[in-house]
């Protein structure tokens, strides 16, 4: 099991519960009460924050102590995981053996980034296809745009789903009637005076529903 260390929030100024430390940038809870890390034993170690998964995992590994930080984020109402705490020596082999085949994990990087982008065209164009046997009279250009822009790649939109990775009908057509839901609907004019989502979809169904029947026609 993870050793875990809390960054707390700025607005919170933790104190130790043994020492009377404080405030504490990094503290751990034992039995709910917040401890230092001298208190915890763990104050040789060094912070390494998130962004180079390298020199993380790299880190780790050379490291016979290390804890995982996290800090809590009040908007999504989660504890979320910002670096880890790991001792010096490790981290200083860790960059080292970075810096030493820094350029081969640069050409990876740009092999594997052109993979995607080879991968992302093609399944673009399955998806352009799709669009367009389902709606044939929706207009090419139209249907392209629509494909390009669910999806990309990390958006979470549904072409991105499992769904919509193979293609199937339901996911298809959702992707398009949504597109058509923000572009030829009032919709977005709705949400912004305040309309609630589900009668602002209500207001509009009619008019989706008209033109996707003829692009439905051939």
């Amino acid at each position: 099991m993870d050793l875990v260390a809390i960054e707390p929030e700025p607005r919170k100024r933790r104190h130790c519960a043994e020492c009377r430390q404080g405030p504490l940038r990094f503290h751990l809870l034992e039995f709910n009460a917040v401890i230092c890390l001298d208190c915890a034993d763990l104050a040789h170690l060094v912070y390494l924050p998130r962004g180079n998964a390298a020199l993380t995992r790299r880190a780790r590994e050379a490291s016979s102590l290390w804890a995982v930080v996290i800090r809590h984020n009040r908007r999504r109402k989660r504890y979320e995981r910002q670096g880890l705490l790991v001792e010096s020596p490790a981290l200083a082999r860790a960059e080292a053996a970075c810096l030493a085949d820094a350029d081969a994990r640069a050409r990876r990087r740009a092999r594997d980034a052109a993979r995607r982008a080879a991968e992302d065209v093609r399944f673009t164009a399955a998806l352009t296809a799709e669009i367009l046997r389902l709606f044939p009279s929706c207009p090419p250009p139209r249907a392209q745009a629509i494909a390009t822009h669910t999806s990309q790649r990390g958006s979470g939109r549904v072409g991105r789903s499992a769904a919509g990775r193979s293609l199937a009908e339901d996911a298809v057509t959702a992707a398009v009637r949504a597109a058509v839901r923000h572009e030829d609907t009032a919709y977005d004019a709705l949400l912004m005076a305040g309309v609630p989502r589900h009668k602002a979809r209500a207001q509009v169904r009619a008019v989706i529903d008209a033109l996707l029947d003829s692009w439905r026609r051939p």
